[in-house]
C-alpha cells in the first residue's frame, strides 16, 4: 500500500513540512529507491532504518521500496528523516494503522539498534507547526524534547527508542508530553565589572554601548584589560525577552551548538572567534548552509580581539549584517537569511608591537608599519562602530588596588532603565534601540538646540567625520541623554559622544 507520513525540514532558522511517501511493491529484484532531492545523509538513511527495524524485531520482507520526499524542489539535508522513513515503511507494510501516523510529525535520526539520537533544528520545526490544528503531536528524539517543547502551542513527544515510540503510537504505553525549562548557556558566573580595576572611561563607554545597542572598539596596549572588559559586556546587557530567546535558540539549534537536552537560552550569547576564522565561518555558509559567528552572536556580543589581525576581506562581510541586522547567503540552489543583530566589541592594539603612545614602554614600530597596521581596518567598517575608546595601561596604584568597582548588576539596572525608555519611544516601530534608528526617526528624536548643533558642526569640520559618523554621534548622544534621564539631547551629551569618535580619529592620524 501507499503510505504518507509527515516530517519537516529546516530552511535557515525556519521550517517547512515534508511529506514522506512510501510505496512497497512485491518484486523479483527487491531494492530501495529514494527521490525528492535528498543529500548524501538522507540517501544513506535506508541502511540505518533497515538495521534499526531488524533490531526491533520487525522483519522487512523483500520488496521494491520507493520513498519520495515531497515537495521535490526543497533540498532535504541531514539525518532527521530516518524516523519518518521508518514509520512510512511500517505503515506501507501494514505494521501500523492509519490512526497510528495520522496527525503526527516525525523527526529524528536512528541508530543501528533503534535508538533515537538528537538532530538539529527541532525548535524551528516546532515553531513552524505551532497553531496548526491538523497536527496533534510532534515526535522528536528525547534529547530534543526540552528544546522543541519551548513552543508551548505544539504537543511534543520525546522518544528514546523506536520500540517505545511504536508502543506509544499504538496506544499501549503512551509517552508523556514533554515540557520545557529554560537552560542557561554555559557562562562564567564569576565574571563581573566589579573585578575590573580602573578604566572608568572604558567602563562608561561599555555602559553607553549596552544602553543603546551600539558597537564599541577599545584601543590600547596589551595587558590593559580590553579582553576582560569585553567579556563582561554581556553581563550588563538587558535580559533576553521571550521572543529574543526563541530566535537565539533557533540559531544555535540549526547550527548544532545547543547542548543535548537544552531548552531556551536565558543568557545573551558571547562569541569570540579567533582572527584566523574564514569568511564563511564569520558570515555563514558551507554545505549544508550553517549560520556563522555574526548569527551565533545574535542578541548578544561578538568580540573580535586583535581586530587588525583579521583578514580584511573577512571583516568586510560584517558591514551588511551590522547595518541591516541579518545576513543573506546565496547559493545556486537556494538563498538563506539568518538574523545577525549583535553588539560588536572589538579590541585593537595601536601598532604591531602594541606600545605606540605608551608612556612606560617604547614603541619599536616605524610610522610606515603603524600606518599599514591600522589601515587593515577599513574606514567604512570604522564608521559602523559607534564608540571608539582608549584603554590605557594601568598605573601601579590601579594594579594594586583592592577595592571593588561597581558591579555588573548595578550597571545593568541603569541600562535596562534606558532601554525601557527606548522601547516606549519606538513602540510603534520595529526598532528596538537607539543604534537601530532610521533617518526619519533620528529627525524626530535627535533634535539639537543651537549650542549642541554648533558643537557637532565644529567637531565634524575639525575631525573630518563622514555623514555616517555624524549619525552615529547623534545616536550615541541620544543614548547618553537616556541614561541621564533627559528628554532633550544637551551639549554635554554631544561632547561625550564626539569624544568617543575623536579618540579613534586621533589614534589613526597619529599612526
Amino acid at each position: 500500500m501507499l503510505s504518507k507520513v509527515w516530517s519537516a525540514a529546516t530552511l535557515g532558522i525556519d521550517a517547512v513540512r515534508i511529506v514522506i511517501e512510501v510505496d512497497c511493491q512485491p518484486a523479483q529484484q527487491p531494492g530501495f529507491r529514494l527521490v525528492g532531492l535528498p543529500d548524501a545523509a538522507v540517501r544513506e538513511s535506508y541502511a540505518r532504518v533497515r538495521s534499526a527495524l531488524n533490531y526491533c524485531g520487525l522483519y522487512v520482507p523483500q520488496r521494491m521500496i520507493t520513498v519520495n520526499l515531497s515537495p521535490a524542489d526543497v533540498r532535504k539535508e541531514g539525518s532527521r528523516f530516518d524516523l519518518p522513513i521508518a514509520m512510512g515503511i511500517l505503515h506501507a507494510l501494514e505494521f501500523l494503522h492509519d490512526d497510528d501516523v495520522r496527525g503526527r510529525v516525525f523527526v529524528g535520526e536512528l541508530s543501528l539498534d533503534g535508538t533515537l539520537t538528537a538532530v538539529r533544528g527541532t525548535l524551528s520545526i516546532s515553531a513552524a507547526l505551532a497553531g496548526d490544528e491538523s497536527i496533534r503531536e510532534l515526535v522528536v528524539p528525547a534529547a530534543n524534547a526540552n528544546e522543541a517543547a519551548a513552543v508551548r502551542l505544539t504537543k511534543v513527544i520525546g522518544a528514546a527508542h523506536l520500540n517505545g515510540l511504536l508502543s506509544h503510537v499504538r496506544g499501549r504505553e503512551p509517552i508523556e508530553a514533554a515540557t520545557s525549562s529554560a537552560t542557561a548557556e554555559p557562562h562564567n558566573d564569576q565574571a563581573d565589572f566589579a573585578e575590573v580595576r580602573g578604566q572608568a572611561h572604558a567602563k562608561r563607554a561599555l555602559e553607553v554601548a549596552a544602553a543603546g545597542g551600539h558597537n564599541v572598539m577599545m584601543i590600547g596596549p596589551p595587558g590593559s584589560g580590553k579582553t576582560m572588559l569585553a567579556r563582561r559586556l554581556s553581563t550588563i546587557l538587558p535580559r533576553l525577552s521571550l521572543d529574543e530567546a526563541i530566535v537565539t535558540t533557533k540559531i544555535h539549534s540549526v547550527a548544532g551548538t545547543l547542548p543535548a537536552g537544552s531548552g531556551l537560552l536565558t543568557r545573551r550569547p558571547f562569541r569570540a572567534p579567533h582572527h584566523t576564522i574564514s569568511t564563511a565561518g564569520l558570515a555563514g555558509g558551507g554545505t549544508p548552509i550553517r549560520p556563522g559567528e555574526v548569527s551565533l552572536s545574535h542578541s548578544g556580543v561578538l568580540f573580535l580581539d586583535e581586530l587588525a589581525e583579521f583578514r580584511r576581506e573577512t571583516l568586510e562581510v560584517m558591514r551588511q549584517p551590522m547595518e541591516d541586522g541579518f545576513v543573506t547567503i546565496a547559493r545556486a540552489t537556494k538563498t538563506v537569511t539568518f538574523p545577525s543583530r549583535f553588539t560588536l566589541a572589538a579590541a585593537l592594539n595601536p601598532c604591531p608591537c602594541g606600545f605606540f603612545n605608551d608612556s612606560r614602554r617604547e614603541c619599536t614600530c616605524t610610522p610606515i608599519q603603524i600606518a599599514r597596521y591600522l589601515a587593515k581596518v577599513s574606514g567604512p567598517l570604522l564608521d559602523r562602530i559607534d564608540l571608539q575608546v582608549e584603554v590605557p595601561a594601568l598605573s601601579s596604584d590601579e594594579v594594586t588596588a583592592t577595592e571593588s568597582g561597581e558591579s555588573s548588576a548595578a550597571i545593568r539596572e541603569r541600562v535596562e532603565r534606558a532601554r525601557s525608555v527606548q522601547r516606549e519611544r519606538f513602540r510603534r516601530t520595529h526598532v528596538q534601540s537607539n543604534a537601530e534608528m532610521t533617518s526619519r526617526l533620528m529627525r524626530r528624536h535627535c533634535e539639537l538646540d543651537g549650542s549642541s548643533r554648533a558643537l557637532l558642526r565644529s567637531a565634524i569640520d575639525r575631525l573630518g567625520l563622514s555623514a555616517r559618523a555624524h549619525d552615529r554621534i547623534l545616536k550615541v548622544g541620544r543614548t547618553i541623554a537616556d541614561l541621564a534621564g533627559r528628554e532633550a539631547i544637551e551639549a554635554a551629551h554631544i561632547a561625550e559622544a564626539v569624544q568617543y569618535r575623536a579618540l579613534d580619529r586621533s589614534w589613526f592620524r597619529s599612526g
